[in-house]
């Protein structure tokens, strides 16, 4: 996902004017649809440890479980309220849980998600019966010959890939008008909270399969945003990792400098287990062969519920939130002193007015090469081969790709030049230098920080396909531009919507923003279940 908000000077000179084929847009009715299923989930709102205890007490089986969710995404995405989180669930799913359950009773665990089931973004290859596609009808037919190696992590770990997960069409970076949680392939996901508003992008899917219950945990990626604002914006944990901790190789790329994958789940905890089954180094991927990547095979180990005591907390001020998100935040401020941390309040990351023209320039150049190289290596699975050739097949399926957005930011990435042109490492130089020594490293030493908090972003706004995504605040820019670590975790309603906490750092740092964010999920336990409404109880305030 990536905010028009970070590239409004940069995106007017580069972009082109917008596409003359498109056709004409149409208002989006977000409350169509039927009513959520009435009664209680069997699973609702269990976490990890709880299903797996329910697994060994042969309360269910792997088999059994995989169904009941399956048929929680019938329920949910299918008929009732029609949240759009799955592009296809995996038709394999119920053999590989029956096949899970046979290794247990013959005491095989192969892991710590031996026999849970797991959803991942559609952009993310699984060389199974279901295409990876990014949202886009170009690769509706493209199934990998293998899976990406943290698809494979999941698998040797015992979890069963349950589903594909809707997104924002190639990760939200086609068109500079676009609609987040939309693509041709698996139409709009809804917020759960409120079915007219909007997920937020580009993991929409995976955040809102995992707050509706229709999956227990799910893997997203992010570029700027991706993770951290669905989990916040869907009342879920997620975390970003820092770049080169979780393998790239097999996800569909955006721009190489800030791609990664990471974990959502509904808890610290959950999100913290997932995390360490997905990291691990991997020599395809040369961002985690740094020298100074740790991969702990287990981040649980850092959970502490009285993590925050006597923790350098620095309080970011220099985002743009509404006046209630920044009241509500006072809340969980306190909450932070309560549990003992030493609060900062205010301080400011320098250079955040100067990070957004360096990046949109570095977005540009790293996905034109990043998907030439990916499209060029599909053959025969894919009509289109390189960035030109997509174009061109948008253009010719302008009714069912472009019926609300163009591809404005396609063209801008087509006319750049290669990753050799000193504009692209002009810009790449200043991104590195302006988002961490002199930004988030500068802020942190210059205080002695543990970490950075802020709201995560304001509330969720209403979809609407005529003036497409109305972000209102975010802070995922510095940390992704600078590749480093952001854990959101759930800060409660306003206006019956949700709001996220951010506790961002250095490089690496995973283990201690895990342990912040667990100390202040554990004193405050903010997560609310989505209660599938039509509309916010004050659309003044939230549109």
């Amino acid at each position: 996902m990536i905010s028009r908000r970070h590239f409004v000077g940069g995106a007017a000179l580069a972009v082109a004017s917008f596409n003359a084929g498109c056709r004409a847009r149409q208002p989006h009715q977000a409350t169509e649809g039927g009513s959520p299923p009435s009664g209680v989930f069997e699973l609702e709102e269990l976490s990890l440890s709880e299903l797996q205890d329910g697994l060994r007490s042969r309360r269910w089986t792997g088999e059994h479980l995989t169904q009941l969710y399956l048929e929680r995404i019938e329920a949910l995405d299918r008929e009732g309220p029609r949240l759009g989180a799955i592009i296809r669930t995996n038709p394999d799913a119920l053999a590989i849980a029956r096949q899970l359950d046979r290794e247990r009773q013959t005491g095989r665990i192969r892991g710590p998600l031996h026999g849970i089931p797991v959803v991942i973004k559609d952009n993310i290859e699984t060389a199974d019966s279901m295409p990876t596609t990014a949202g886009s009808l170009a690769l509706e037919n493209s199934i990998p010959t293998r899976d990406a190696p943290l698809v494979s992590r999941l698998r040797d770990a015992g979890a069963v890939v349950l589903a594909k997960t809707n997104l924002s069409e190639w990760a939200n970076f086609r068109g500079a008008n676009s609609t987040s949680g939309w693509s041709a392939v698996g139409g709009q996901c809804r917020n759960p909270y409120a079915l007219d508003r909007n997920p937020c992008g580009s993991s929409s899917g995976s955040a809102v399969a995992v707050s509706a219950n229709m999956a227990p945990i799910a893997v997203g990626t992010e570029t700027d945003g991706s993770i951290v604002c669905p989990s916040a914006k869907n009342g879920i944990v997620g975390i970003k990792p820092t770049v080169g901790l979780v393998s790239r190789t097999g996800v569909i790329p955006l721009a190489r400098s800030q791609d990664t994958a990471g974990p959502m789940a509904r808890t610290v905890r959950d999100a913290a287990l997932l995390l360490g089954v997905m990291a691990e180094p991997d020599d395809m991927d040369p961002a985690t062969l740094s020298d100074r990547a740790t991969f702990p095979t287990d981040y649980t180990q850092f959970l502490d519920a009285d993590g925050l005591r006597g923790a350098r907390i620095g309080i970011v001020r220099n985002f743009s939130f509404d006046a209630p998100v920044w009241s509500h935040f006072e809340d969980s401020l306190q909450a932070l002193r309560d549990a003992g941390a030493v609060v900062i309040d205010p301080v400011e990351i320098p250079n955040l007015a100067r990070l957004s023209g360096p990046e949109f320039t570095v977005l540009l150049y790293e996905f034109k090469d990043g998907i030439d190289q990916y499209l060029g290596g599909l053959d025969d699975r894919a009509p289109v081969h390189n960035l030109e050739e997509l174009i061109a097949f948008n253009e010719s399926n302008v009714e069912r790709e472009m019926p609300y957005f163009g591809q404005e930011r396609f063209r801008a990435a087509f006319s750049s030049g290669g990753l050799t042109d000193p504009a692209y490492l002009n810009a790449i130089a200043a991104c590195r230098r302006l988002s961490r020594s002199e930004g988030i490293d500068a802020v942190m030493d210059q205080f002695g920080l543990d970490a950075l908090v802020s709201p995560e972003g304001g509330l969720p706004w209403l979809t609407d396909y005529e003036r497409g995504d109305r972000y209102t605040g975010n802070n995922s820019q510095p940390a992704a531009v600078a590749g480093y670590p952001n854990v959101t975790v759930p800060m409660g309603l306003l206006d019956g919507l949700p709001l996220g906490i951010s506790f961002f750092g250095r490089a690496w740092s995973e283990p201690v923003l895990i342990r912040l964010a667990f100390a202040y999920e554990k004193a405050t336990n903010r997560r609310e279940r989505p209660r599938f409404q039509s509309t916010a109880s004050h659309t003044e305030r939230a549109s």
